[in-house]
């Protein structure tokens, strides 16, 4: 099968963690022949995540190539090298010209029911790509069950649709000492060295609308104003519309206690959140929500947003408020940090529970059931298109 990785970024969130893992974790399965199309000149960076993938770097690297050659040249030129292979796009989108099975991921809905969360040059591509996919896609792959629901409720799929949810590094991801010294000497000297867990709140994610960041530092403004001990991180990196979340800053009475890091590499991202007193995961609407399984991984404390693919997983690890409510999420927060060490102890153990259920050796499994029926239903059309022979 034809993984295309094309779309990964250098330094990947969100569904470009997604990709990777999987990457990583179909390369590991022996019966599996994988190959994965890569842009050109990336071919070092797949090597090392999928050793033994074959490696078809036919992609340019600048996006408005990417993208049309994605449509009209890709599915020829993996007619020619991976005839009849089944093509997994694990971006949304699917090429035209495939000779075999199609598998599309779909993450969420949010291009059809908050398009003011996107800039409006994604919102025409990514709308068009997902209904292409209904129609066109042999599998459909979606990373949560709340992700599959929206999806039958705003277009009508032709294919199957499977629940592949999102694992976890439990290797990297898991509880133990806080390890400051993987943090900046002059990070930690802002952090102070008073007691983190009552004090410290650590959000993790690409910084853009729906991701809820604005709310969070309104939230925390209204808990700083009696606490002046507390400190508020933001890791990741300035996506669309993060102006909004810049002025919010600095018009903030609590700008001061309030800390912006950009991308932050694994390894400092289970430090701040085994140091956190909460881990803010305040997204509106997420097709999955990966830090927020992460935190639960780590036994950190996590505060999430109801009714979403988070409140799902977490299935009462986490304390919950409304998503874009700002004081219910300062009323969260404030008991998060507030809790007693038995409570914050029980939270823990049901939040390791959980994550350990969520593993990318299960997420590739169920890509592979997706693959078989995709190559299933490749035979089956297959099959009607040749002609009948008649004595």
């Amino acid at each position: 099968m034809v993984l295309d990785v094309s779309a990964v970024p250098e330094r990947p969130a969100g569904a470009g963690r997604y990709i990777v893992e999987l990457a990583r974790a179909l390369s590991e399965i022996p019966e599996l022949s994988l190959s994965a199309v890569s842009r050109q000149k990336d071919t070092a960076r797949w090597r090392a995540i999928a050793p033994s993938a074959r490696l078809l770097p036919l992609v340019p690297a600048a996006r408005p190539a990417r993208l049309a050659f994605e449509r009209l040249a890709l599915g020829p030129a993996l007619s020619r090298r991976a005839a009849g292979a089944v093509y997994h796009g694990p971006h949304y989108t699917l090429p035209g010209g495939l000779s075999g099975g199609r598998v599309v991921t779909v993450h969420d809905l949010t291009f059809f029911a908050h398009p003011e969360w996107h800039e409006r040059s994604k919102l025409s591509f990514f709308r068009a790509a997902i209904r292409r996919a209904a129609e066109q896609a042999d599998v459909i792959v979606c990373v949560s069950e709340t992700t599959a629901r929206r999806l039958s409720e705003l277009v009508a799929v032709r294919g199957e649709v499977v629940v592949a949810e999102h694992g976890v590094d439990h290797d990297r991801f898991s509880p133990g000492p806080a390890e400051p010294e993987r943090l900046s000497a002059e990070l930690l000297s802002w952090l102070g060295r008073e007691e983190l867990e009552r004090r410290l709140v650590v959000h993790v994610g690409t910084l853009e609308p729906r991701k809820g960041v604005v709310d969070l530092v309104r939230a925390f403004e209204r808990l700083a104003a009696g606490r002046p001990e507390l400190r508020l991180v933001l890791a990741g990196l300035a996506g669309w519309g993060a102006g909004e979340l810049e002025e919010a800053i600095s018009s903030s009475s609590a700008a001061g206690q309030i800390r912006r890091l950009g991308w932050v590499p694994d390894e400092e991202v289970v430090a701040l959140m085994r140091m956190a007193g909460a881990v803010a995961y305040p997204s509106h609407e997420e097709g999955f929500g990966l830090p927020a399984l992460e935190a639960m991984a780590t036994g950190a404390p996590l505060v999430t947003t109801a009714g979403t693919a988070m409140a799902e997983f977490a299935a009462g690890a986490a304390l919950l408020a409304p998503a874009g409510d700002p004081a219910g999420l300062a009323a969260a927060l404030e008991r998060c940090l507030d809790q007693s060490r038995e409570e914050r102890r029980r939270r823990a153990a049901l939040g390791l529970e959980r994550a350990a259920r969520f593993t990318w050796a299960e997420t590739a499994r169920r890509h592979v059931a997706a693959y078989r029926s995709a190559r299933e239903a490749a035979a089956t059309r297959s099959s009607l298109r040749r002609p009948s022979r008649r004595r």
